[in-house]
């Protein structure tokens, strides 16, 4: 995982803050594979309720990680009860890792 320790810690509260204690957060994408280099960070925000307005939220977590992290790429993809399961949200639960704070 291409991400430092303080990044994920920073990645999950910025996260809790905004959308609540109970959302799960996972890196997916090229940021898991140790092999690359560069690449934006993607990440899946998982809540086990629904909100209003997912992709507001989803670009307010993104907004405030640029801020925090740095201007790099930063794509949030919101998955809660409501949301119509694509492709991408499969993949990244299939290869996504779990960040913890």
């Amino acid at each position: 995982m291409r991400l430092s320790p303080d990044q994920a810690r920073n990645i999950v509260r910025v996260a809790r803050e905004l959308a609540g204690e109970g959302v799960r957060v996972r890196l997916f994408g090229s940021r898991v594979r140790d092999d690359l280099r560069g690449g934006d960070i993607d990440l899946l925000v998982e809540s086990p309720r629904p909100v209003e307005r997912p992709v507001w939220l989803a670009a307010c977590i993104a907004a405030r990680l640029q801020r925090s992290l740095g201007e790099r790429r930063i794509d949030v993809l919101w998955l809660d009860p409501q949301t119509q399961r694509e492709p991408v949200h499969e993949a990244a639960l299939a290869e996504g890792i779990v960040l913890e704070a």
